[in-house]
């Protein structure tokens, strides 16, 4: 274990596959508690419902505020009308055209406070421009929120609760600029718990999606990690043969080879 461990930590400092094995050693007991692990995964879930039954409140709130807005713009139009037949007409019955046209300024000056409500809040929803992992694109407020959120219980060696929120986001998020990205740290954390091979699962699914993304060398590093794990040295040799080929100038390349000299 501990040979495994040296070896893994010459690797991108990112990885934490092959090096957590050595600091749950210390943690495994406290983290696998049943109690602790259900009421992180409820309160988890808790707070995901109350985030949609949030956004849901807001997007009803939107529609009546977009109702409200076109029942101020039919009144103005109503009152255009108005004022444009009271400046032919001889007679006016209970208005005068400059109470008309204070009416109709008051509605203009109400009207612009709304539209100007209306976009604040849906300012909200815009998409905002992420960086991670060397690669750039946009993404939902919600989207960015749920990941950050979910690699924050990363961090702080909650692999349990981790689990669970990677795996949430990219059920939810399946086409999302992060997606890579949270199945690598899914896979990390399914590691750490000892689900191995849904971990695998996750590492392969990364790299068959997006080959070429910055972590790919890594996730099939962290393949060779489980297949080892797994007992399987062949099918890891035959892992660390085809990083070496498909990266050969990454820096995990350099930790494969070294590896290879040692299960040969």
């Amino acid at each position: 274990m501990n040979s495994r461990i040296t070896m893994a930590r010459t690797g991108s400092k990112w990885v934490l596959v092959w090096g957590l094995s050595a600091w749950l050693g210390v943690a495994q007991a406290a983290l696998f508690e049943d109690d602790e692990a259900r009421k992180a995964i409820l309160d988890l879930r808790q707070r995901v419902e109350q985030s949609n039954a949030a956004i849901r409140s807001l997007a009803d709130e939107n529609a009546q505020l977009r109702r409200s807005l076109l029942d101020f713009q039919g009144q103005i139009e109503t009152l255009k009308t108005e004022l444009s037949q009271s400046r032919g007409a001889q007679e006016q019955a209970n208005r005068t055209q400059a109470d008309l046209a204070r009416a109709l300024s008051e509605f203009q000056i109400r009207q612009k406070d709304l539209v100007q409500g209306v976009e604040d809040r849906l300012r909200r929803f815009d998409p905002v421009k992420v960086a991670l992992d060397g690669a750039e694109f946009m993404a939902e407020p919600v989207e960015k929120r749920d990941y950050d959120a979910a690699m924050e219980t990363f961090r702080k060696g909650d692999f349990v609760a981790a689990q669970f929120a990677l795996s949430a986001f990219v059920q939810r998020f399946p086409t999302s600029g992060y997606n890579a990205s949270a199945l690598f740290w899914l896979g990390n954390a399914q590691y750490a718990n000892k689900d191995y091979k849904e971990s695998m699962a996750n590492f392969q699914q990364l790299l068959k999606a997006s080959p070429n993304h910055p972590r790919a060398s890594e996730a099939m590093l962290a393949v060779a990690n489980v297949q080892i794990e797994l007992k399987d040295l062949k099918g890891a040799r035959k892992t660390m043969e085809d990083l070496v080929k498909a990266y050969p100038a990454s820096e995990t390349a350099v930790t494969a080879r070294d590896r290879l000299t040692r299960l040969r």
